[in-house]
């Protein structure tokens, strides 16, 4: 092989890559490339909050095809108004007659047509565009869903990370205590039954601990399908979190604007008014149409004989056609059913809408509960570990003529374990409460703009598909 073909066959397979579909895979590579660099430890890679939203954007199949569907409903807005530009055909063809021809032959012919005028058609590109706009709408609403589903998982695993950190720990002070009775009973000074409690909470905290442990290998899957990233080591960035939700929405249920959802169920109701709207108009209206055609006469089937062509072997015609139709009862019943989808549409958004102010109604109200739940759930924590940090000092106090009566190891690990369980709590409600709160933002249009500050405070630049 030459040189020139060693360098050629490269730079062809270059050329032929370099493709949309390849840039695009490319880019979504390197996006989770950086990601992955941000903080890597061995056998694991840590993603931070806003990368993760902006991986499952890029990697969604519910965000493409609601794009597909983009580019759907503008090839039908085109198609309505392309029909006022001529198409253009030929044919060509030969063969034998016998006889006179019904038609005249041609060896080829060149046809042009278009509409000219059409009530019906205005209304068309009207419904058209209107489903432009819906689908936009529903492919933002979609982007919104596949934004909070990849924040609550997110927020989800952090918190299980966490939580899994606090357990571990719970177990090794419940064995602890297990070691603790069962010396006590060894020497005469506890009972079995007190051995057969501890045991019991032991195999509690590790029961936790085992159900746990799926919980976390489930959210790092589904966190790894959203992102388009491995997700049996996925680890969070807890720094990347915000640590509060203040931008979460304050406007009642009737104050917020409508939804993404409801916004383009509006716009399919419009959409499929006006064409109904245009079908009811198809009767008792003119339609123009514009029709130009040329041929050239086939010399070889004997025309001359039946047909005085005076040696012309060109033919052609143009023109326009005015049709009036004033009967055509298929049409008839296809305006109905148009008409019936239109109303069909328009109920199903008011149903939409009364789900959508009964969710939000019952949103913010949980949410105060499950405000009011974490602050509580945060004072027992407090309450737990300043009763554990008395009986540390206490055990380290010592006993003297006015101390009171030390504490036992027995008695630690309990409050160890105890203050390890409110922080649980904490945890628990903490996440909760955060969740309802992303779900109120999407509801009141707000998550997009939130999650978008956050990545530009962290420096990360959002992507959107």
């Amino acid at each position: 092989m030459s040189r020139r073909t060693e360098h050629s066959l490269p730079l062809r397979f270059c050329r032929l890559m370099m493709g949309k579909d390849f840039i695009a895979r490319l880019r979504l590579v390197l996006l989770a490339l950086f990601a992955l660099m941000g903080a890597c430890t061995v056998g694991q890679a840590q993603i931070s909050f806003p990368s993760a939203i902006n991986l499952a954007l890029q990697s969604s199949p519910r965000v493409k095809m609601a794009q597909e569907d983009i580019n759907k409903a503008r090839a039908v807005e085109a198609e309505a108004r392309d029909v006022f530009i001529p198409s253009l055909s030929a044919s060509v063809g030969a063969g034998a007659t016998y006889g006179i021809t019904l038609t005249v032959p041609t060896i080829f012919t060149i046809s042009s047509q278009s509409l000219v005028f059409n009530y019906s058609q205005r209304d068309n590109m009207r419904a058209a565009k209107l489903g432009v706009e819906a689908a936009r709408l529903s492919y933002q609403d979609v982007c919104d869903q596949v934004e909070e589903d990849a924040a609550n998982a997110y927020l989800a695993l952090d918190s299980a990370l966490q939580r899994q950190e606090a357990l571990t720990a719970e177990h090794g002070f419940a064995m602890r205590l297990v070691a603790i009775v069962q010396q006590r009973l060894d020497v005469g000074v506890e009972s079995p039954i007190e051995l057969k409690k501890a045991r019991r909470t032991e195999k509690q905290v590790l029961l936790q601990l085992q159900q746990l442990e799926d919980e976390i290998a489930g959210l790092r899957e589904h966190l790894g399908t959203l992102t388009g990233l491995p997700g049996n080591r996925l680890m969070t960035v807890p720094d990347s979190i915000p640590s509060s939700l203040s931008a979460a929405p304050e406007a009642t249920a009737a104050e917020a604007p409508d939804s993404l959802a409801l916004q383009a169920a509006e716009a399919n109701v419009k959409a499929k008014q006006q064409r109904a709207f245009g079908m009811a108009r198809y009767l008792w209206r003119p339609q123009i149409a514009f029709e130009a055609q040329y041929g050239r006469i086939s010399p070889i089937n004997n025309v001359s004989e039946y047909y005085n062509l005076h040696g012309n072997y060109n033919t052609a015609e143009g023109g326009v056609q005015v049709q009036l139709p004033f009967l055509d009862a298929a049409h008839k019943a296809r305006a109905r059913q148009a008409e019936a989808d239109a109303l069909h549409a328009a109920h199903e958004a008011d149903y939409l809408r009364e789900q959508e102010n009964e969710s939000r109604v019952k949103l913010q109200h949980s949410i105060a509960e499950l405000q009011t739940k974490a602050e509580l759930a945060e004072i027992d924590r407090g309450i737990a570990q300043d009763q554990l940090d008395a009986m540390l000092v206490q055990i380290n106090a010592g006993s003297g003529n006015n101390a009171a009566p030390p504490m036992t190891p027995k008695e630690e690990q309990n409050a160890r374990i105890q203050e390890r369980q409110r922080y649980l709590d904490f945890l628990n409600a903490n996440l909760q409460l955060q969740q309802a709160q992303i779900s109120l933002m999407r509801q009141m249009g707000e998550l997009a703009g939130w999650l978008k500050s956050i990545a530009s405070v962290q420096g990360v630049v959002p992507v959107k598909p």
